[in-house]
Parts: structure tokens; sequence; C-alpha cells
């Protein structure tokens, strides 16, 4: 956090201190809890980028109410998590909830956002239930089964009948699995193998081996946002970019922000996602430049859009309440709200309090020397299927 961040955090301490009622009257604390240290990193860094440019661009005050975005750093620990989401709501009065790198850490914050009728916006998890943990839950990000189940439609239109599958195992890999594997079986394919890596310390070279063992068409792989270049080193290391088994998953294992630094090997991974940072709209173009520009030339990825989307989503709601920054009426404006985002149309279903959108499906292309998931296929307006499944 910035002197500018702790200023700030200082002086609304003091002023929530002394006066609460003046305080909460004129200004609106967005507590973002994201993980800037430890494996996870990248994504807090983006998430942060994403939410400050957003501001930048709409400037800190909506109907009357100063924003004030208080961010902290969870570590990735679940525990901290939940201990920051307490102290955000009882020392700074934040108003509203915001991050949430993987999917224990937006658990473990569910109980105080329920407790405390404060909307937690879970910009980055993606585990399909998240949102049915707290009625004041909403989501920016994408749920893993929307990305999951059209990439098995393509894989199955495409040739592909045998697949084994790597995930790392924790709720998103588990949704990644079910989803991808239930949806390829139906449609006809294989599954020859399912395997689960380990969250903490991975390492793929093991697994690899099997999957080249078993000669698949193709290896579908999740992995968490920042591990798709341990993931890829491992791929090339084993000979399996050269083993004629293609390379399908959903977008996490190309990340944008890290393309560079898995390199050449990356080509030619097809992936399924709602974001890349090769998409062709004028909302994007002017969302990419402004981002590099505020960040130093670093490319925005999908957790950038979901949080900068998130600072969207309150600023759209406090305009709907006129500056009610009361939780029932904050989640209220939320649902059913609808928009034109860098990654294409989205909107929150008003029933789930998830994203709708489109996913895209992508490829790895070399254009002017630099890797881009190049989108080549278009499936609109995806609502959640785990969910959509039982309504």
């Amino acid at each position: 956090m910035d002197s500018r961040h702790l200023t700030l955090s200082a002086v609304l301490g003091g002023a929530l201190l002394a006066a609460p009622a003046l305080a909460d009257d004129t200004t609106v604390t967005v507590g973002m809890i994201v993980p800037m240290t430890g494996p996870v990193a990248s994504t807090g860094k983006q998430e942060r980028a994403g939410a400050e440019l957003y501001i930048q661009q709409h400037g800190d005050t909506v109907a009357g109410k100063k924003i004030v975005l208080s961010i902290k750093d969870d570590t990735g620990a679940a525990d901290v998590t939940k201990r920051l989401a307490e102290e955000l709501i009882g020392n700074d009065h934040a108003s509203v909830l915001m991050g949430f790198g993987l999917t224990p850490l937006a658990l473990a914050a569910a109980p105080v956002a329920t407790e405390a009728k404060v909307p937690e916006i879970v910009t980055a998890a993606a585990t399909a239930m998240i949102t049915e943990k707290s009625p004041y839950i909403v989501r920016t990000s994408f749920t893993l089964p929307q990305a999951a189940a059209p990439m098995a439609d393509w894989a199955l239109k495409n040739g592909i009948k045998k697949v084994v599958t790597i995930v790392t195992d924790y709720g998103p890999g588990a949704d990644a699995e079910k989803w991808f594997g239930d949806t390829f079986e139906k449609g006809g394919g294989t599954i020859a193998e399912k395997i689960r890596v380990p969250l903490k310390n991975p390492d793929f070279a093991p697994f690899l081996q099997r999957v080249k063992d078993d000669a698949p068409d193709a290896v579908f792989v999740f992995v968490p946002s920042g591990f798709g270049a341990i993931f890829m080193k491992e791929f090339t290391e084993r000979g399996l970019d050269k083993s004629g088994i293609k390379l399908i998953g959903t977008g996490d294992v190309t990340d944008d922000d890290l393309l560079a630094d898995i390199g050449d090997s990356a080509l030619g991974a097809v992936t399924t996602h709602h974001y890349s940072v090769a998409h062709d709209s004028p909302e994007n173009k002017a969302f990419v430049e402004a981002f590099e520009k505020a960040n130093n030339g670093m490319r925005p990825n999908f957790m950038a859009v979901a949080a900068y989307d998130g600072m969207g989503l309150v600023y759209q709601a406090l305009e709907k309440t006129k500056g009610d920054a009361s939780g029932d009426a904050l989640l209220a404006a939320m649902k059913g709200a609808s928009w034109m985002s860098p990654r294409g149309p989205i909107s929150i279903d008003p029933d789930t309090r998830d994203i709708v959108q489109n996913e895209y499906v992508r490829k790895v292309e070399k254009r002017d020397g630099a890797l881009y998931n190049v989108e080549f296929e278009t499936i609109p307006n995806v609502k959640d299927p785990y969910k959509a499944a039982k309504h």
C-alpha cells in the first residue's frame, strides 16, 4: 500500500472514530482484500491496478459520496482474509468488500459479509458455489463451469476424442474437472485419466509423464492464475509440446500477464475464457492503453478487468441508490445491473448474483513479436452452468 492510501486510511480512521455519522455520510470505503504477496501475488497486483484505474478514469466522487479504496494484503491466507474483512467493516466502516484471490479466501469473508450485511464483490475466485455462501456475495469475475463446459463442446467438434484432465486440487479445479469431463463424456468423448495436483508447491512433471504414457489427443488443464508459467515450462521439458498432444484448457493457464514469461511453448494452446488483452473492441483498446500507461507498460489480464468492473458495479449501484450506501440498498441495485465491459457485454444475474458474459475460444499466436490469446469464436451470454442446472 502506498503512502497516499496509508494517509487516507489514517485520516479516515480518525474521522470515523471521532464522528462516525459524519464520516459515513460523506465517504464510501471500499475494502479491497487481495494477495499482494505470496504465490498468487500477480492476482493482487492486477486487481489493485484495475480498481485504481477505474477511479482514476471516473473520478472519486459518486452521487455526492467520496470513494476511498482501502487495499489490504491477505497474503493468500484465509484466516488473514477473515480478520481483515472484520477490521475493514468494524474499524474503517467499509460499505463494500472486494477482491478475494482464491476460493478459500472468498469463503472466509462470506460469514462476515452476511452478519454485517455488507456486499462482498468477488473479483477473482471462481468456484461456482461461492455466491451461494452468502446472500451478500456478487461476482464480477467468472465461474470455472462457465469456461470449462464450452471448452469440452469445442473439443468434441474438433476431432478430439480422448483427453487427460489435469487440475489443481481445490474448489475451482474440481469444478473444471467435472464440467469439462461431464460435458465431454456426454458428447461421446473419453476421459482417459483425471489427475489432481496439489495447490501448494505444485510439481507437474510426474503427472505430465503419465499424460505422455496415456497418449491422449489432448490434455485439458486448469491451474490458478499465476501458475501457468510453471505448468508450461514442465510441459515443454517433458517434450509434450512436440508429442502431438494438444493443449486445451480454461484461460488461466495462458494468463495474459504471464504469456511473455511462458514463451513460445504456449503457441497453439487453445483455451476458453471471458477476456483477452487482444479482445477486439473500442472499449478494450481504450482500457488496455490506459492500463499500460498507468502501470509502466504492464499488460492487464482477466483479474484486472474483473476488479475494474467490480468498481464499475459499485459506482453504478451508488448512482442508482442516489448515494445510499447501506448494504441492502447497494445489493438490490447491483442485481440485474448490465453494462459494456472491456471484455464485452456483461450483466449480474438477479437470481444468482453471478456474472453473465461471453466466453471466447482463443488460440495463442504471435503478433508483432508478442504472444496473445487471439479470439476466434464467441459463445454469447453464458450463465454459470452449475446454477443454471439447478434453476
